[in-house]
């Protein structure tokens, strides 16, 4: 912890404010917060972004930014309006994304800024939200996106190495972040112009790979630090985790718990800015589900906070999905689903709604955090006191941190006697009134839905048109070429193909010994045909992309043909020299013939990049009539399914569940919704994603949907749902501190709204619903989770009644705990602190 003395001297006498534009524009005024007087700033200039240490000043006044991160091509524009309304309804003031380079310039040259890729409209959208935004120019993002953003053409460009002190990577590099500022600067979209943007990101992540170019990567830093105060964008740029970022560039934090493991600015003039803070973590298809607790989020936003932070991005606020073929290696076409709002752009409970707890209950600490002096107090082993106060003033905040993960704990802070959770911290805005606690969930949960569509599973038929593998292709080489190289990121797909002669005696003599196939491969994975026949597939992984492939296979006397369908699951996303990542197979052998092994590894080999159903494009309406559509069978490998079905009653999100099916693609109306990977099994002997979102915005009254099935599965249980998060639940105790949203500031004190600030349940509906059923109702020691409660050892006989009493036939209900009551012949658990656990449905 900082010297108070020290921090003093910084935030009252430094005076070397970074400066960045002074045009006249109007304040972004934020609707969800009070007492704007408090971040004024004496001295400055009314417009424009500056900064010091303590925090961003916007227009002259400090902000606390709660920032999430939403990517605008994972989700479609009909989706963006949604999307921030409910980001800012949950306490969020501003909206980080990255530019795609790769997104904007798929071809060198020809330039893509329509439908999912308008970067422009999406940030006058947020504007149109009075939000500020966060643009990570990049160019390089990584984020799990193909290529980590950059174009494929770009590892042809000759003597290029990625992210180094190298002049053709340099040269595209300037071009593109320059054509991206001057967009943004046209359109007056940073804050000085009067827009939103008030920060801007250059490079990513840096530090991780900085030393495999050794004295190359420090110039580079240097060189893209300059290249970016060059652009005159006039806000203040970033480099995320990048310690020796230049000055007057800000270095941030990235991680799940910056409040303990960031080494702060690299000068003391900087403010502490958190740029990615997980909400969980991506996943790849073998992943188990991820999980962070809303608990473990809001504890170390309340952490970073009370030791200097002023920013925090959520990564990712929403997620989305990673449509077509535009996920990195491995990843699945689900992104991020286990943010605040998920996939499908419904709030995640509790998440959503505890993070929009402490944005409320940091926000009515503001006066202290921004004037006050930090003073750390210790109130026993594990725990401590952060207590922010302005000299002269009443203006107190406090930050009570239990750090024991085990225990809660009881400590005397200023005479009075305060619960802490285990592994909590407990806000007091005014020094004396608890009003969070980041353990003590207040807000409700919910459980998700996936509700089987009548209409759209109606007359649901399939037809297939099965591939057939080619023979003796031309594009001849000796040896089959590297994989990446060959597709281009055109397609995940190509074939290899060779013949060789086996006479009588190559061939083992014995009936229970057969030859095997062997194909050592780079990645991502192969299926292989010998004489026509499907021999089987293998695949590497996220963590090993290698593999061996070995089957044992027939071959005849005479002419024998081998194909190997070769085929990527994305591009590289991280780690230095991706120019110089490679796929595909490298060594092809046959085991056990007479004459010994064969390597027909220089056999020489025919190419074709893609496979035939791409080409004719099956998956569109004109391209699917090019082909016999047949009845289909069992399933098979290398199969298109192709089948029409009615757009889904109501409004709700839709997805298709791929019950039955290996790997492949969808597409719907000819657009990819991405890959699907059902037959790739977690630990938990489960797929990773079984469920994939189809945009109502693809849908159509009569819809085409296509399937392109890889290995052997078979549609046949393969349905279309709608998604809702209509079971709503609340589980709140004895103990739980009144909600943060019952107070506010005012003349500089707090004050709570309403006279009554006992602990309650809350239940609100989503959308224009109503709660039309109590599903469980438990008062006394109830266990389990929304979607599975269970009874515990007591439990008040009246509970459901008050519920219903309460609730039934209403859009939102409060539950006073205290309106249920136990008789002394039924209360089993007479000196346990009783909670009540609420499941209801919305319809």
């Amino acid at each position: 912890m900082v010297e108070p003395r020290r921090l003093l001297l910084i935030f009252f006498l430094s005076t070397l404010l970074i400066a960045y534009s002074n045009a006249n524009v109007e304040e972004i005024q934020k609707d969800t917060e009070e007492g704007d007087e408090e971040g004024k700033v004496g001295g400055q200039k009314a417009q424009g972004v500056t900064y010091d240490a303590r925090s961003l000043i916007i227009n002259g006044k400090r902000e606390l930014l709660f920032s999430g991160a939403i990517h605008y091509p994972r989700s479609t524009p009909d989706m963006w309006p949604d999307l921030i309304k409910k980001a800012k309804q949950g306490g969020i003031n501003t909206i980080e994304t990255y530019v795609f380079w790769n997104g904007h310039e798929p071809v060198e040259g020809q330039y893509n800024f329509e439908g999912e890729f308008d970067l422009v409209k999406f940030i006058k959208l947020i504007h149109e939200h009075k939000l500020y935004a966060v643009v990570r120019v990049g160019p390089f993002i990584q984020a799990e996106w193909n290529h980590g953003g950059l174009p494929y053409w770009l590892r042809e460009v000759p003597g290029i190495i990625f992210r180094s002190d190298n002049e053709p990577f340099k040269k595209h590099m300037k071009r593109f972040v320059t054509m991206i500022v001057d967009k943004l600067t046209q359109e007056k979209l940073f804050a000085p112009q009067g827009g939103p943007i008030i920060l801007a990101q250059i490079e990513n992540e840096y530090n991780t790979i900085q030393r495999a170019f050794r004295e190359k990567g420090d110039s580079y830093v240097q060189w893209a630090g300059k290249l970016a105060l060059s652009l005159n964008a006039n806000v203040p740029w970033i480099m995320c985790k990048q310690r020796d970022a230049p000055d007057p560039i800000i270095n941030t934090c990235n991680g799940r718990h910056c409040g303990d493991t960031f080494y702060g600015p690299n000068k003391r003039n900087k403010p502490a800015l958190w740029t990615e803070n997980w909400t969980a973590q991506y996943r790849v298809f073998g992943d188990p589900p991820s999980q962070r607790s809303a608990e473990d989020l809001a504890y170390s936003v309340a952490r970073f906070f009370s030791k200097n932070g002023s920013m925090v991005n959520y990564y990712m606020y929403y997620g989305g999905t990673n449509f077509g073929r535009t996920s990195a290696s491995f990843t699945t076409t689900r992104y991020y689903d286990e943010g605040p709002l998920d996939e499908f752009g419904l709030q995640r409970e509790p998440k959503w709604g505890h993070l929009k707890d402490v944005h409320r209950a940091l926000s009515l600490c503001k006066r202290a955090l921004f004037w006050g002096v930090p003073t750390t107090l210790k109130l026993g082993p594990d725990q401590q006191a952060i207590v922010w106060q302005q000299p002269g003033t009443s203006a107190c905040a406090a930050f009570l941190a239990n750090n024991d993960t085990r225990l809660a704990q009881h400590v005397n802070f200023r005479g009075q006697d305060i619960r802490l959770p285990a592994r909590s911290i407990s806000v007091l805005p005014d020094c004396k009134t608890v009003v969070f606690n980041t353990q003590l969930v207040t807000t409700q949960h919910n459980s998700r839905n996936f509700v089987r569509s009548e209409i759209a599973n109606k007359n649901f038929n399939w037809e297939m048109y099965r591939e057939v593998p080619p023979v003796g292709l031309g594009f001849k080489f000796d040896l089959p070429r590297e994989l990446f190289h060959l597709t281009k990121d055109t397609t995940d797909y190509a074939w290899y193909t060779t013949s060789l002669k086996l006479g009588r005696r190559d061939l083992p003599m014995k009936k229970n010994v057969r030859p095997v196939l062997r194909v050592a491969s780079l990645g991502h994975g192969i299926h292989a045909y010998v004489n026509g026949e499907y021999a089987g597939s293998a695949h590497g992984s996220k963590v090993e992309k290698s593999f061996v492939f070995q089957r044992a296979v027939s071959l005849k006397e005479g002419e024998n043909h081998i194909a190997l369908l070769g085929y990527l699951v994305g591009l590289p996303d991280s780690g230095a020299y991706m120019e110089k990542r490679f796929a595909g197979p490298r060594s092809i052998t046959i085991l056990g013939l007479n004459t010994g092994t064969l390597d027909i590894s220089q056999n020489g080999w025919g190419h074709q990049v893609g496979i035939d159903g791409e080409k004719k494009k099956l998956f569109t309406e004109e391209g699917s009539k090019s082909v016999q559509w047949t009845k289909p069978d069992q399933g098979g490998p290398l199969t298109w399914y192709k089948g029409y079905f009615d757009a889904p009653e109501g409004d709700n999100p839709v997805a298709i569940v791929m019950t039955g099916m290996g790997k492949g693609m969808v597409w719907i109306n000819g657009r990819s919704i991405g890959r699907y990977w059902n037959n790739y099994l977690s630990p938990l002997k489960k797929p990773t994603q079984s469920e994939y979102h189809i945009p109502r915005a693809y849908l159509k009254p009569k819809n085409l949907i296509v399937l392109l099935e890889e290995e052997e599965g078979n549609p046949k249980d393969v349905h279309i749902v709608t998604v809702n998060r209509d079971t709503i639940c609340s589980a709140v105790s004895e103990i739980h501190p009144p909600s943060p949203r019952l107070f506010e500031t005012k003349n500089g004190s707090l004050q709570p709204k309403v006279n009554d600030l006992k602990p309650r349940a809350e239940l609100i509906c989503p959308g224009k619903k109503q709660i039309v059923a109590v599903e469980f109702a438990s008062y006394g020691d109830p266990f389990g989770a929304c979607g599975a409660y269970f009874i515990g050892n007591c439990t008040a006989p009246e509970s459901k009644q008050v519920v219903e009493k309460y609730c039934l036939g209403k859009p939102s209900c409060q539950i006073p705990l205290d309106s249920i009551h136990f008789s002394d012949q039924n209360d089993a658990c007479t000196h346990l602190r009783k909670t009540l656990a609420v499941q209801v449905k919305c319809a």
